[in-house]
């Protein structure tokens, strides 16, 4: 009597914890069906950071270690599974705030060594990546967008751990630049939902703000000096009316973001031209990171790809920001080709996915940032 093949399993933990957000997450894949995302606990620490108008790294690290195992336990317990039946502990090795990053690498490392579990260490721009193939089981080769508050890539996946950077940012991020924004209108953080709130009453062709590099071949960004001409923006609007109105703060988000979601279609535009010259079977461009969320910018880049007729996704609101969810995926997808660390793991302040190309951003004692 012939027994059907067994469909293999792989149950993981994911450990997300590079912020100022603390998450847990357990995935599960089986050979043949759509991934399962069984759970995905994320701790903010929204109020912490509040008063200071941006992320202390120091009040992260230890918001990190006081939530860490309560949030793991919740995963752990939303997803009805035990330590018994997971295969394999992932973790955020970096890059990120490195208080952090050590927190939830030196605690699945106790995880791990508890249980006797596989632990697997994931770059967080890996996860963001690997993210379209969680929710749509896109095939590689693929573009995606990369756009988070520290980091703005674009990338070509062609492999769990294969990325060829066709550009990226020389300078600030697309959401250090809406966070810096905020701070500059006196806006609640994180600066890019507050951004985006704002502009929704306003004119976005008030202000006449620069777009960088978009005169210069390429798919490289940059939004330094976007952020000065707000700066300078505002300050007229103060020199002339006594004080921001709430009208000067709407056209200022508004201006600002049409500038954002310009530049950053076009550049999109010249990485998709570049990407389907390799002749993809089906060729796709994905958008991943907390600037995901982004109706505006999201609404320009799908047009673009619609345009070119290249697939356009867009993964949930929830999977773009940190979370632990695609930590859990990309280890998965690491452990199926064989990718397992050992207890040797070290976090990472600064871990770029294409190695082989010279880093955007200066590379210093701690190696190289983008």
């Amino acid at each position: 009597m012939q027994h059907p093949p067994q469909v293999q399993t792989l149950t993981v933990l994911g450990v997300e914890s590079s912020c100022d957000d603390t998450s847990a997450a357990v995935v599960r894949w089986s050979e043949g069906r759509p991934a399962e995302v069984m759970s995905n606990v994320v701790a903010d620490q929204a109020e912490l950071h509040a008063r200071f108008g941006g992320v202390v790294p120091e009040i992260a690290a230890r918001a990190h270690t006081e939530k860490l195992d309560l949030s793991v336990e919740a995963a752990l317990t939303e997803a009805s599974v035990s330590l018994s039946e997971l295969d394999a502990i992932a973790v955020t090795a970096g890059p990120g705030l490195i208080g952090g990053v050590m927190a939830g690498v030196m605690f699945a490392k106790g995880l791990a060594a508890g249980t006797g579990l596989p632990l697997i260490g994931v770059n967080h721009l890996a996860g963001h990546a690997l993210t379209p193939r969680l929710t749509d089981g896109l095939p590689f080769p693929y573009l995606v967008l990369l756009a988070s508050g520290g980091h703005c890539q674009f990338l070509v996946v062609a492999a769990p751990d294969r990325f060829h950077r066709l550009g990226g940012t020389i300078d600030d991020a697309p959401g250090e630049a809406f966070d810096k924004t905020a701070r500059l209108l006196a806006l609640p953080q994180p600066g890019g939902p507050s951004v985006e709130a704002t502009a929704r009453d306003g004119d976005p062709r008030r202000f006449a703000f620069p777009r960088p590099l978009l005169d210069r071949p390429g798919c490289d960004l940059s939004f330094s000096g976007l952020k000065t001409a707000l700066l300078r923006a505002r300050d007229d609007c103060i020199r002339q009316h006594g004080g921001l109105r709430a009208r000067d703060r709407a056209d200022l988000c508004a201006s600002f973001q049409a500038a954002v979601a310009e530049v950053l279609s076009e550049k999109a535009r010249r990485a998709i031209l570049q990407y389907i010259q390799s002749a993809p079977v089906s060729p796709a461009m994905a958008v991943a990171g907390g600037v995901a969320a982004n109706a505006e910018i999201r609404g320009r880049l799908e047009a673009i790809c619609n345009e070119l007729g290249v697939r356009f996704l867009a993964p949930p609101i929830r999977l773009c920001t940190d979370n632990a969810a695609m930590i859990a995926w990309a280890g998965i997808e690491r452990m199926r080709i064989g990718r397992i660390d050992e207890s040797a793991l070290s976090a990472r302040p600064r871990w770029p996915l294409d190695s082989s190309q010279a880093a955007m951003l200066g590379s210093g004692k701690k190696g190289a940032k983008a």
